[in-house]
């Protein structure tokens, strides 16, 4: 039999699929498991967005490949919506192209700028395919940690002189899965002036700009800089279209014509049909706005019966995550071990499994983190359960 890649052996089994395993083993064992794990919104995308699906398959019947790009009517709705959203001005001929979901593009964009032995600043706790794409483009990853003592924010100015001279890429994410911080304007342009002065693109992973509790809305590192910045944008959490996988990216022209050259050797575009329903999506606040009331009331029964058994308030600013401390000396799988409890049954991701160990510090050990994704009333039986746990 041929052995498998050394660049694939390198690699763990990868995180969710863990997890995804651990629930089906719950499961089988007769519990009546509730699933904290995976950022997979259970709320069901909305009939605009359905109907708009159904209609476009007939419409789209003989219409055969998909465009590589995009189509054009997808890629002037995503202009009109960064007009609407972060009153930032695009070209749709040059300056955004269709992604299959965000997942895929984040894996496969450093290919587009990583030479062997090329460095990547990536923010530690993160989404692991920065890391994993970083290692099959055969570059280096440089973690930068994020905790509540720099207000989770990279501390730039601690990047080692040597790292600088080898980085392509900055990494950054707000509203920031997992530790759900929001980027400010001020950081925004301490990143790009950073960025500026090493000769670093920076990748702005904007999933969840669109999730946020409260009125003052996340902010677009568009905003601030379009040179040699890219950011990557996903319907899948913003109107709960994780199956759809649909997304794009959008920044500086020479940045995405390298991604575009990169994309059209690796796929053929996301269908038709989808890209009409992502139309229907971004063309529609109010859906989105539901949906942010409901994970807002999720966040709050949820970290209200983790405050009543002693833990910290960790009420989130953004993202669809509660980002727990826990308490001093407790470390996170150990919490996490607890709620997998037959008695209790819920899954939560360690903080240790989303971060990398740096200087022998782990960011994550002292977290945990719940993907606010059951619906309302299983979060309610889910706070029962907390509330009657023993730590």
């Amino acid at each position: 039999m041929v052995d498998i890649s050394k660049r694939l052996k390198s690699l763990p089994a990868y995180l969710f699929a863990e997890i995804d395993k651990k629930v089906d083993e719950l499961k089988e064992s007769g519990a009546k498991v509730i699933d904290f794990g995976v950022g997979d919104p259970k709320e069901p995308t909305v009939g605009l967005i359905r109907n708009y699906t159904k209609r476009s398959i007939d419409k789209r019947k003989d219409s055969g490949y998909p465009s590589y790009i995009g189509d054009k009517d997808f890629r002037d709705e995503v202009v009109s919506y960064f007009k609407k959203r972060f009153s930032v001005d695009l070209n749709p001929e040059t300056e955004v192209c269709s992604t299959l979901g965000s997942k895929e593009a984040v894996f496969n964009f450093p290919e587009a700028f990583i030479n062997p032995g090329d460095y990547v600043l990536i923010p530690n706790p993160g989404y692991p395919p920065w890391e994993k794409g970083t290692l099959f483009a055969e570059g280096k990853c440089f973690f930068m940690n994020l905790t509540e003592e720099n207000n989770f924010f990279p501390e730039l100015d601690k990047v080692p002189e040597d790292i600088r001279k080898k980085a392509k890429i900055l990494w950054l994410n707000y509203p920031n899965n997992p530790t759900t911080q929001v980027a400010t304007k001020e950081f925004y342009e301490k990143a790009v002036a950073f960025a500026k002065e090493n000769d670093l693109l920076i990748c702005s992973d904007e999933a969840y700009v669109d999730n946020y509790f409260g009125e003052d809305k996340p902010i677009s590192l568009l905003e601030v800089a379009k040179e040699n910045v890219i950011v990557f944008h996903s319907l899948s959490k913003r109107s709960a279209m994780t199956c759809y996988r649909v997304g794009f990216v959008a920044g500086d022209k020479k940045i995405v014509d390298a991604f575009k050259k990169l994309k059209t050797n690796i796929d053929t575009g996301t269908a038709t049909f989808i890209q009409d329903a992502a139309v229907a999506a971004l063309s529609d606040e109010n859906h989105v706005e539901e949906f942010n009331k409901i994970y807002q009331s999720k966040m709050k029964i949820i970290s209200d019966a983790l405050k009543s058994i002693g833990l910290p308030d960790s009420t989130p600013q953004g993202t669809i995550y509660l980002w727990q401390k826990l308490k001093d000396g407790m470390d996170s799988v150990e919490f996490a071990t607890k709620l997998l409890d037959k008695k209790i049954a819920l899954v939560v991701t360690p903080g240790e499994a989303l971060s990398n160990e740096v200087d022998g510090v782990n960011p994550g050990k002292n977290y945990v983190r719940f993907a606010l994704v059951p619906t309302i009333n299983e979060c309610k039986e889910a706070a029962k359960r907390i509330s009657d746990l023993k730590i």
